[in-house]
């Protein structure tokens, strides 16, 4: 009940000031987003590094109408992307890009701007040994963030995509990307969606969640699990041993945050566990994001609040 609300507010500049000035909202934060700087989303890689976890880092911030600011974005990844390396942590992470922050809803030639910055993004992770994963965002940006990727891939083949189980299309969109050296990462999906293009009851995702995963498992690319649900996992271990894969030719990714003592569990069976790590300033959006999709994300929120406010 509490989701749709909680989405709305995501998009709401009232309802991010109201937030951002409660004086306990950094603290909670904290559990969710590694910090502010590169130096604490580093000092948090180190950290997973140490329990065996990879990563994949998003440097906050979407919606991106300014070129300048589009462009700070990707100084942003070339920087982590540097310290990284300097630190010995760059070889096999991924950095996750949401193309709206790097120019895609620029009033004139977004798309373009957007793929030249990706391309940018993606020679740094090169050089580092590093990938790149595009973030998928709300239904209105997929065919273009799709083109977008078709286009990255000519030169940097190995760059990831994100498809989400409550659209109607993904089925569709899996078996086309599904093909050998394809990296998938398939979520649930995080945004408030019209009924006409996404799933709204919670079972008819999760049934889409498993079709889905057959076609990934089945098909030649690199499948990335990106699920916190138990049942989730389970069924996509017995679809990976049934496929005949191995430990190196699929993942499971979760949410920095968000049961870690699982993420160390996946890890310590041999398999690749990736978490997600946010990190910026740009913390809101995605917050209210993390509350809509978990009840107990927004408990914690709120416990916080009434003891640290």
């Amino acid at each position: 009940m509490l989701r749709a609300p909680l989405l709305a507010a995501a998009r709401s500049r009232r309802m991010r000031k109201l937030v951002e000035v409660v004086p306990a909202t950094r603290s909670v934060v904290s559990r969710f987003v590694a910090g502010s700087k590169t130096p604490d989303a580093a000092r948090v890689v180190r950290e997973l590094a140490d329990d065996g976890l990879r990563v994949t880092l998003d440097h906050l911030g979407e919606d991106t109408t300014d070129a300048e600011q589009a462009a700070t974005t990707v100084r942003a990844y070339e920087e982590l992307l540097s310290a990284l390396a300097a630190d010995g942590l760059a070889f096999g992470a991924d950095v996750s890009v949401k193309l709206s922050a790097v120019g895609q809803f620029l009033p004139a030639e977004g798309e373009k701007v957007a793929l030249e910055n990706a391309r940018k993004i993606c020679a740094a992770a090169e050089a580092v040994g590093a990938t790149v994963t595009l973030d998928m965002e709300d239904h209105t940006t997929t065919d273009s963030t799709l083109g977008i990727l078709r286009e990255l891939r000519t030169e940097y083949p190995w760059v990831g995509a994100v498809l989400q189980a409550y659209l109607r299309r993904t089925e569709q969109d899996c078996r086309e990307l599904a093909a050998e050296g394809s990296r998938v990462r398939l979520c649930k999906g995080a945004y408030a969606e019209p009924e006409e293009v996404a799933f709204q009851d919670k079972s008819e995702v999760d049934k889409s969640y498993v079709r889905c995963l057959k076609i990934l498992m089945r098909g030649k690319g690199y499948p990335m699990v990106a699920s916190h649900d138990p049942r989730m996992i389970a069924i996509a271990e017995k679809l990976a041993s049934d496929a005949g894969r191995k430990a190196d030719d699929h993942e499971f990714q979760m949410l920095y945050g968000i049961r870690p003592e699982e993420q160390r569990r996946i890890a310590g069976d041999g398999k690749t566990m990736r978490v997600y790590v946010p990190y910026g300033d740009e913390w809101y959006g995605y917050f209210m994001r993390r509350l809509a999709e978990r009840p107990a994300n927004l408990a914690f929120f709120l416990r916080g609040l009434a003891t640290r406010g």
